[in-house]
């Protein structure tokens, strides 16, 4: 059981390279189905490994190291290329966001300093999936998108905080029911084809500000910690 959840784990990589295969065909919304599976994948193989105790039990292979590896394809790569479609970015300027894209998040994810001691991330935590998903949604032009992608480049490698959604304790309920919020939003989006009515782009443009947001709010004095 225990070298299962490596193998489920590995199974991301198929999801991306599956997720790959639709962005080629210009199936945006097919892509992001199968990178919604292997976010589901990448959610639920953690939790199994440590109450599996993999370190121990199935030591051969470095579930740490797997993790990295498949998520650099599904939250990197694979929403990289998506920036070479023509529909998202004109050439050779998506080009130019994948190539800054992939060069600083494989900087980013050698970060032996990636995360703090409780658990925010170090540094704009290379989740590209969920920016270009934005991109995706909302069209911008393309000096905008370009704007969002090398601010957030940048931003990896600045001393600012993001929130780990799940392993942050301070305002873990409120963090929580947010990203629950979200995960229906963008759900919904899908079902629209990734062209949603406004009320579903209003959701999640707050759940954006609410999660690059509360990394300012880190420090602030609080009457009783969570």
């Amino acid at each position: 059981m225990a070298y299962g959840v490596h193998v489920l784990t590995a199974l991301g990589a198929a999801l991306g390279f599956l997720a790959l295969e639709a962005v080629i065909s210009g199936d945006l919304t097919k892509a992001y189905l199968w990178l919604g599976a292997a976010l589901f994948v990448d959610a639920v193989d953690g939790p199994l490994a440590r109450w599996l105790n993999v370190t121990e039990t199935a030591s051969r292979y470095d579930g740490s190291l797997l993790d990295l590896v498949v998520d650099f394809i599904t939250y990197v790569f694979v929403p990289a290329a998506m920036l070479l479609r023509p529909e998202m970015m004109a050439h050779p300027w998506g080009l130019v966001a994948g190539l800054l894209i992939l060069i600083g998040s494989a900087l980013y994810f050698a970060d032996t300093e990636m995360k703090t001691e409780d658990w925010w991330f170090r540094g704009f935590p290379a989740v590209w999936n969920v920016v270009v998903f934005y991109l995706v949604v909302f069209r911008p032009p393309t000096v905008v998108s370009m704007v969002v992608v090398v601010v957030l480049t940048v931003c990896m490698f600045l001393p600012v905080v993001f929130v780990h959604p799940i392993r942050v304790r301070r305002w873990r309920a409120l963090t929580i029911s947010m990203l629950a919020l979200w995960c229906v939003a963008a759900g919904v989006a899908l079902m629209q084809k990734l062209s949603p009515d406004w009320p579903v782009k209003a959701v999640l443009l707050v759940g954006a500000v609410y999660f690059l947001g509360l990394g300012a709010l880190r420090d602030a004095p609080l009457d009783e910690e969570e």
